[in-house]
């Protein structure tokens, strides 16, 4: 959550597929709720825009290609695509993209994403006795529906934000993603060392149950993000989720720190935190 670029080799890179890494950097909450997707995409758009000295704004064109290309599905024709601009049928495949971003997607046009799920699917069926009691039945629900949904997610992330046929169930799209990353810049590995008396205190503040790791992690990102003129930070709890590898984070952790190290609070819909 720190290291940006390790964050954007777990989304581009190989996993290891093993009882204890076979989600990646993701949860099933997180693909069965399409949920964390915004700074995922984010860390994308900008591993894409900010390279060989570009301001950005020269490859936004490229960044939107390599978000197509992870996000992109086989089964539909390449060369006959709809108009994008007045055709709500977009295409959702984007093979022809294999060469330019051949770690993204392949030519037949399965993209990063769907082919890190169903591996994650090959390895549960392959595995049963290496996971937990529940998994499977959650996995199943990824093999039966995930692609669909995908598909239906990815033409709403395409639709230009003002067209007339715009919908608001999902409201991510690939031009706010760009306009995001843009803004907040190049990635960045932001993690530093605590002075030995922090590192303390913060152990002391840590309550019986939660990883002391977790409290340290917090402190370091609230410092690395806060604002000079905001004493909030976003707390993206579905992707320290997926850090930690579980959900325990958003369903324990967090709940017994509140009030204790952090002050956590629903703010213009959405989750920030500072540090108490």
């Amino acid at each position: 959550m720190l290291n940006e670029w390790e964050e954007l080799s777990a989304y581009t890179g190989i996993p290891e597929y093993t009882e204890e890494t076979f989600m990646g950097r993701f949860t099933l909450p997180m693909l069965l709720d399409f949920k964390g997707f915004r700074r995922i995409l984010t860390v994308l758009a900008r591993g894409y825009l900010f390279r060989n000295g570009s301001d950005g704004y020269g490859r936004i064109e490229v960044a939107r290609r390599a978000l197509l290309a992870w996000c992109s599905l086989s089964g539909e024709e390449t060369k006959k695509a709809p108009d994008q601009e007045t055709d709500p049928r977009l295409r959702v495949n984007f093979g022809e993209y294999a060469e330019e971003f051949p770690e993204l997607v392949t030519p037949e046009g399965d993209g990063w994403l769907i082919r890190h799920v169903e591996n994650i699917v090959a390895f549960v069926e392959d595995n049963p006795d290496a996971v937990r009691k529940g998994v499977a039945e959650k996995v199943q629900a990824l093999k039966t529906g995930f692609r669909r949904q995908w598909a239906r997610k990815l033409r709403q992330m395409q639709v230009p934000a003002f067209a007339p046929n715009t919908k608001g169930a999902w409201v991510l799209r690939f031009d706010d993603i760009l306009a995001d990353s843009l803004e907040l810049g190049p990635l960045r590995n932001r993690d530093f060392e605590l002075p030995e008396g922090t590192t303390e205190e913060l152990k002391e503040l840590t309550p019986k149950g939660v990883p002391v790791e977790v409290s340290i992690l917090l402190y370091k990102y609230y410092i690395a993000n806060k604002e000079d003129d905001r004493d909030y930070v976003l707390l993206p709890q579905q992707n320290f989720n997926a850090y930690f590898g579980n959900t325990n984070f958003s369903q324990k952790w967090v709940g017994a720190l509140n009030g204790k190290l952090i002050e956590k609070k629903v703010m213009d819909g959405v989750c920030k935190y500072r540090i108490r």
